[in-house]
């Protein structure tokens, strides 16, 4: 196994007592992309379920866009530690070329048939929890570029269930994204960053408004260092009488 901190497990085991995250008999497919915040879940999902009374079962399945990646050393890494890995073949990547125009974002695209085919797969072989390995980082840049480009206020919620029935599971929502890339620096973990985005292969523009409230959040923390501790606590903190609404 590999050396997660005990900062990491308190705080995912006080999320999964919050939301009740992993219960007794679940059934629970973890959607690991390689990247730094999915196999670092990979291994928070099997230390908790080799501590837990309350047993359940996990397997981690990687989407493959149809693009020619090799994901055997990601397949070995998982079996090494005794996590359950399979690797789901798809048309995506064939199929954008056709949707995708030039100039175009992808993210959304890409988003909506990753989820497509991770639901697909749960439900085919009889999984109802999904886990997703979006941190508080994900959750703070969600909220800012909802009401900024999209004029929504709205963020990532820790668990929801989806349309399907599938319940939509974020155990390390309460977690900021620096302690997961110091625990992938730590163990040495092999991680997949940008070179398997698909949108590397287009002539298409990167998304900048993610990266740009990066940025702005980066200033406004440098000026407020308890910033994210705030918009935590805020999120659960909700005054909607103050907010407009036509009674």
């Amino acid at each position: 196994m590999i050396e997660l901190s005990k900062k990491l497990i308190r705080q995912v085991g006080q999320t999964n007592a919050k939301y009740k995250m992993f219960e007794k008999g679940d059934k629970i497919l973890l959607g690991l992309s390689g990247g730094k915040d999915s196999l670092s879940l990979a291994h928070i999902l099997k230390h908790f379920q080799n501590v837990t009374p309350d047993k359940f079962e996990f397997e981690a399945v990687t989407l493959s866009y149809g693009m020619g990646e090799n994901y055997e050393y990601l397949t070995q890494h998982c079996n090494a530690h005794g996590i359950k890995h399979s690797v789901i073949d798809s048309s995506i990547f064939e199929i954008s070329k056709d949707k995708i125009r030039k100039n175009s974002s992808f993210c959304s695209f890409f988003s909506r048939m990753r989820r497509g085919y991770l639901y697909t797969y749960a439900l085919a072989n009889g999984f109802n929890k999904l886990a997703i390995g979006h941190h508080l980082d994900d959750a703070v840049e969600s909220f800012f570029m909802n009401f900024t480009y999209n004029g929504a206020m709205r963020t990532l919620a820790p668990k929801y269930t989806a349309k399907n029935g599938v319940i939509v599971i974020r155990p390390l929502i309460n977690v900021r994204e620096r302690q997961l890339r110091d625990n992938a620096t730590r163990n040495e973990l092999r991680v997949i960053g940008d070179e398997a985005c698909p949108a590397m292969r287009f002539d298409v523009k990167m998304p900048h408004a993610r990266a740009e409230t990066k940025e702005l959040l980066a200033t406004l923390e440098k000026q407020n260092p308890k910033l994210f501790v705030s918009l935590q606590a805020a999120f659960e903190n909700i005054h909607l009488d103050t907010f407009f609404k036509v009674n």
